[in-house]
C-alpha cells in the first residue's frame, strides 16, 4: 500500500490491483466546520482496484486519473444514468447493460488499446459505484462465464460493500436486492432465454419504453409485455401520456399478442380490444396493494392457457404489473423472489412495490410446489409442450385450476378509474406522471404514427388507424385472418378456464 504523495503523478504505470491504495490529500488544514471536515474524510477514502481479467480492471477512485501510454480509464457514471422515481436508484436496465457489454467488447477489441489496461473506474457517488458494480459484474456473467457468486466475490475483496437497490415507493424502505440476487437473475435469464444480446433490439427497447411511446417492455420475449394502462383516447393530460388501445392493437397484432388482462379499474371499453380479436381479462385488486390467492390462480390459469403472448396493465404498469408477472416466473422458472423482483426491474425499472415485495417472498414456496407439480402432471408430453393440453389438465387438477368461478355477462359500468382514495392521486397516478415528465420530448412522434409504421413495415396490409371506419374494416380482417380468435359478437372478459 502506498500513499498518494509516494506514488508516480500522472499514473504512468497501472496501478496494483486488487489491493486498496490511498488517496489521502496533502495539505488538507484541520477546520471546526463540519463541511471542511466531510471534505477531508472523504479524501481520506481509499481507491479500490479489481483485476477482471487480465487486460480489464475495475476501480473506485476519489480522484479522477488519467489515461496514459499504457492504460484506458473510463468511467460511465454520467453516461448510463438511472432515471429514478423516487428514492430508488437502480439496477440500470437491460438497455444499459447491452450498451455497457458492446462497450466493453469494443474497447477490449480495438487495435489501438490491444497493448492498454483498461480500467472502468467510478467515483465516490455509492448510488453510481452500486450500479457500475452491477454492469462489470452482469458482463462477468454474461461474457466471461463466471457464475453470480464469482463476479460477487471478486467486486467484494476485503472489506468492499455496495448499498444494495430499493423500490421505486415514496418513502421508507425495509426491503432491498443485492447486486447477487441481480447476478444470479442475469444467469438464469440467460439460461431460460429471456434475452439474447445476439438478437437484442436496442433501439426498439428504448423507444417503446418511453412514457410517450407506449411506456411497454418485453419481461419474457414472446410471452409477458408489461405495460402502461390504456386511457378511453389518445392524450397528454397534467403531465400524462395516455393512449387508447387503438394505439397499441399494430405492435399487439405484430407481436403475436393474443391476450389483454387488465388489473386496475376500467379506464377505457374492452371491447376495443375484443372487437379486434383479442382476448381480455379483468382481474381488479386495489393500487398499491397485494392479490388474493384467488388472483394469483386466476392469473396463472389465463395465462398458461394463452396461445400466445400475454399484454398485462394496470394503471402504471409496474406494481401490480410486476407482481403477478413475477408470480408466473417464480412458479415455471423456480426463480427466488428477489431474483425474480431483480429481472423484472432490469427489463421494467420501477416495477414490484412496497408491500408486494414481501407478498412475493411470502408465496415463493408455494409457488414452487405447484410449479413442481404443475411440471410433474406435464413431464411426458410431446416435447414438454402444453399449450393444447393445459386446459384439459387444469379441469382435472383440483389445487391448481380455478373452483368454477366467473363473472357473469353483463353490460359494463361506466368508465371510472381507481377511486379509492377519491379526493387524491394513487401510486399509479403519481409513478406514470413522474416517468412521463422525465422521458417526454417536445417532439416525440406520436405511438399511433410509429406503431402504423412498424407494422406496415412487416405487413403492408394493414390499415392505417384512422377513424372508425379504418378500424372495423382492419379488426374484420384480422379476426377472418386467425382462427384463434373468439368472434366479436363473444363477450370475452370472463375469467374462466375454455
Amino acid at each position: 500500500m502506498k500513499r498518494k504523495s509516494e506514488r508516480r503523478p500522472s499514473w504512468a504505470a497501472a496501478p496494483p490491483c486488487s489491493r486498496r491504495c490511498s488517496s489521502s490529500s496533502q495539505g488538507v488544514k484541520k477546520s471546526r466546520s463540519s463541511t471542511s471536515q466531510e471534505l477531508h474524510n472523504l479524501d481520506q477514502r481509499d481507491d479500490l482496484y479489481l483485476d477482471i481479467t487480465d487486460r480489464l480492471c475495475f476501480a473506485i477512485l476519489y480522484s479522477r486519473p488519467k489515461s496514459s501510454s499504457n492504460i484506458h480509464y473510463f468511467c460511465i457514471d454520467n453516461e448510463l444514468e438511472y432515471e429514478n422515481f423516487y428514492a430508488d436508484f437502480g439496477p440500470l436496465n437491460l438497455a444499459m447493460v447491452y450498451r455497457y457489454c458492446c462497450k466493453i467488447n469494443k474497447k477490449l477489441k480495438s487495435i489501438t488499446m490491444l497493448r492498454k489496461k483498461i480500467i472502468h473506474f467510478t467515483g465516490p457517488d455509492q448510488r453510481k459505484q452500486a450500479n457500475a458494480a452491477f454492469l462489470i459484474g452482469c458482463y462477468m456473467v454474461i461474457y466471461l462465464g463466471k457464475t453470480p457468486e464469482e463476479a460477487y466475490r471478486i467486486l467484494m475483496f476485503g472489506d468492499t460493500s455496495y448499498i444494495p437497490f430499493r423500490d421505486a415507493a415514496y418513502g421508507s424502505c425495509n426491503f432491498y436486492i443485492t447486486l447477487l440476487d441481480c447476478f444470479y437473475a442475469v444467469k438464469k435469464a440467460m439460461q431460460y432465454d429471456f434475452f439474447n444480446f445476439n438478437s437484442f433490439n436496442l433501439d426498439e427497447y428504448e423507444y417503446y419504453e418511453k412514457a410517450e411511446n407506449g411506456d411497454l417492455n418485453w419481461i419474457i420475449p414472446d410471452r409477458f409485455l408489461a405495460f402502461c394502462g390504456p386511457h378511453s383516447r389518445t392524450r397528454l393530460e397534467s403531465g400524462y401520456h395516455q393512449h387508447s388501445p387503438e394505439a397499441y392493437i399494430p405492435y399487439f397484432k405484430n407481436h403475436n399478442v393474443t391476450t389483454i388482462i387488465r388489473l386496475n379499474k376500467r379506464m377505457y371499453d374492452a371491447k376495443r380490444f375484443t372487437n379486434a380479436g383479442f382476448d381480455h381479462y379483468d382481474l381488479f385488486f386495489a393500487d398499491g396493494s397485494t392479490p388474493t390467492d384467488a388472483i394469483v390462480k386466476e392469473f396463472l390459469d389465463i395465462c398458461e392457457n394463452a396461445e400466445g403472448a400475454i399484454a398485462v396493465h394496470c394503471k402504471a404498469g409496474l406494481g401490480r404489473t410486476g407482481t403477478l408477472i413475477a408470480c408466473y416466473i417464480m412458479k415455471h422458472y423456480r426463480m427466488t423472489a428477489t431474483e425474480t423482483i431483480a429481472w423484472v426491474r432490469i427489463c421494467r425499472p420501477g416495477s414490484v412495490i412496497g408491500p408486494q415485495q414481501q407478498f412475493l417472498m411470502m408465496k415463493q414456496a408455494s409457488l414452487w410446489m405447484e410449479g413442481d407439480y404443475f411440471r410433474q402432471k406435464l413431464r411426458g408430453q410431446e416435447n414438454g409442450k402444453h399449450r393444447a393440453a393445459v386446459s384439459k389438465l387444469l379441469l382435472a387438477v383440483d389445487d391448481i385450476s380455478i373452483n368454477g368461478v366467473e363473472n357473469q355477462d353483463k353490460q359494463e359500468p361506466e368508465l371510472y378509474s381507481d377511486d379509492d382514495e377519491i379526493n387524491g392521486v394513487t401510486q399509479g397516478d403519481r409513478l406514470r406522471a413522474l416517468k412521463s415528465r422525465r422521458q417526454s420530448k417536445p417532439n416525440a412522434i406520436p405511438l399511433t404514427v410509429i406503431l402504423q409504421s412498424s407494422v406496415q413495415s412487416c405487413k403492408t396490409s394493414e390499415p392505417n388507424i384512422s377513424g372508425s371506419a379504418g378500424i372495423t374494416k382492419r379488426t374484420t380482417r384480422s379476426a377472418s385472418r386467425k382462427s384463434s380468435f373468439k368472434s366479436p359478437s363473444i363477450s370475452r372478459t370472463k375469467t374462466v378456464l375454455r
